[in-house]
């Protein structure tokens, strides 16, 4: 059972990672992605090649960020330059680019055979038995740490001067402040975090396959978004929660019906549509959410 908790609570905090990237881009930011899992993918793949070459796991996380940061930089380079429909147009297309790269450049990242066998960080510090309580323990630091830092980023004037451009760019850019580059540095930031979750995401499963990356993730980090309450950190890391408490139904259910994997899906799907309904008709907002910060009207 505590080995149960510990696997969905590491499951929580990936998308609780996952997802704090994309809300600094769209809750702070105003920026439409329905990409990120672009992101996670460059942060999975990035981490376990260069761990299969003997860069220690270490450095390989950290280089993967930066590396998903920079494709962060590169796409938004042109596509911030656009509208916000079009923006998210555009996000999609690169990740199922992204993905498609995975897929078919196989003397790379070995398609879809996959990627097995690489290094674990701190996976000599207990038996393998107990390594997910390991796993829980780096990822449970990384997420205060990033949870920590956005806090402070936000709160800052760099972090006002977001929410402005989120509210009226238009009156930002008559302030004499460069609107595109605060846009440009939140959806680099965001895909940094984005790849660090994609770290975590390939630690977990201990193989990579690109079908695992597919948009239906990105979706999954706008519903906790919107369940927690766009614009707040801490509503995201309980929009996480609450959407990972629909995937530990399953434990608690007959056994005729657990067995029935396609009937429970459909279940869990019907749930977390009426959660997101109920949500939109009595707290828009999210959970944690401020009102006063949906409008978003430009």
């Amino acid at each position: 059972m505590i080995e149960y908790v510990t696997t969905l609570f590491i499951n929580a905090a990936i998308f609780a990672l996952f997802s704090l990237g994309l809300n600094l881009q769209w809750g702070f930011a105003g920026l439409v992605n329905f990409g990120h899992v672009a992101f996670m993918t460059i942060g999975a793949y990035t981490t376990v090649l260069l761990s299969l070459n003997g860069v220690p796991w270490f450095f390989a996380f950290l280089i993967a960020a930066a590396i998903a940061g920079l494709l962060g930089i590169v796409v938004g380079s042109t596509a911030l330059k656009l509208r916000e429909d079009y923006l998210g147009i555009v996000t999609i297309g690169v990740s199922e680019m992204v993905r498609l790269f995975v897929n078919n450049e196989e003397w790379l990242t070995k398609g879809t055979k996959g990627v097995q066998d690489f290094p674990l960080p701190l996976v000599n510090l207990v038996s393998r038995q107990y390594y997910s309580f390991v796993l829980a323990a780096l990822l449970l630091f990384v997420v205060a740490i990033v949870y920590w830092r956005l806090e402070w980023l936000v709160r800052s004037p760099w972090g006002r001067v977001l929410k402005a451009i989120r509210e009226d760019e238009e009156v930002v850019k008559a302030l004499g402040k460069n609107v595109f580059w605060y846009k440009l540095q939140a959806f680099a930031i965001g895909g940094a975090i984005g790849g660090l979750a994609g770290s975590f995401y390939a630690w977990q499963l201990t193989t990579i396959y690109p079908d695992n990356f597919i948009s239906l993730i990105t979706f999954q980090a706008w519903t906790i978004i919107t369940i927690g309450g766009a614009g707040n950190n801490l509503g995201v890391l309980l929009g996480a929660a609450v959407f990972q408490f629909y995937n530990a139904i399953p434990r608690f259910l007959p056994e005729q019906l657990r067995a029935d994997g396609g009937r429970f899906e459909a279940i869990q799907l019907i749930l977390i549509g009426v959660t997101l309904i109920l949500l939109m008709v009595w707290r828009p907002q999210g959970l944690l959410g401020n009102k006063k910060e949906l409008t978003l009207n430009r």
